[in-house]
């Protein structure tokens, strides 16, 4: 499993970090097991405006206008803030599917679907973005005003959701403003 050392990426983001520095780290085995990490669910927006795992891979060796450019990319809004609200909770690691997966590669690729329930299970924490969520508050009816998915929030018409919605034990529900609008979490 690849992940963003969360203070590697946010001294990035503040500009003090040296180009040698890595943001993206594999961890495996029984490093993993004892590995606390953030994991981001979100809803894919287009290609251009994602972070992609060569970006992020390079980020720090990255010339300042093509650094400039991906970070005004929605893609960077939700990593960047997926990693302050790590920090915030005291974990140093963050897996974030557009970036951490080396999509050139169909065996990582087909690796990383078949372990995603149990990556989102063995997740400290689950942040979920709910990129068309204006409110801190869920909706209780329909809404087709402002949502495309039958009056809901897109993040619900994934074919992903229900794994990522039941897997972690921790759910944060995260508005487009990155304002906190949910907990779930699993009884014990």
């Amino acid at each position: 499993m690849r992940l963003i050392n969360v203070k590697a990426f946010l001294d990035f983001d503040l500009e003090e970090i040296s180009p040698d520095v890595q943001i993206l780290a594999d961890i495996n085995g029984e490093r993993l097991s004892e590995t606390a990490y953030a994991i981001l669910s979100h809803c894919w927006g287009e290609p251009k405006d994602e972070i992609q795992f060569t970006e992020m891979e390079s980020l720090t060796k990255m010339d300042v206008a093509t650094r400039d450019k991906i970070r005004d990319r929605r893609g960077y809004f939700k990593i960047r803030q997926s990693c302050l609200q790590a920090h915030c909770d005291r974990l140093s690691w963050l897996w974030v599917d557009t970036c951490c997966i080396d999509k050139r590669s169909s065996t990582e690729l087909s690796e990383a679907i078949n372990s995603m329930y149990a990556w989102y299970a063995n997740s400290d924490r689950c942040y979920a973005f709910l990129h068309d969520l204006d409110s801190t508050t869920f909706p209780t009816e329909p809404d087709n005003t402002n949502f495309e998915f039958n009056g809901w929030p897109k993040w619900f018409s994934r074919g992903w959701t229900l794994q990522e919605l039941i897997a972690p034990e921790e759910v944060h529900f995260y508005n487009r403003n990155w304002e906190r609008a949910l907990v779930r979490c699993t009884p014990v």
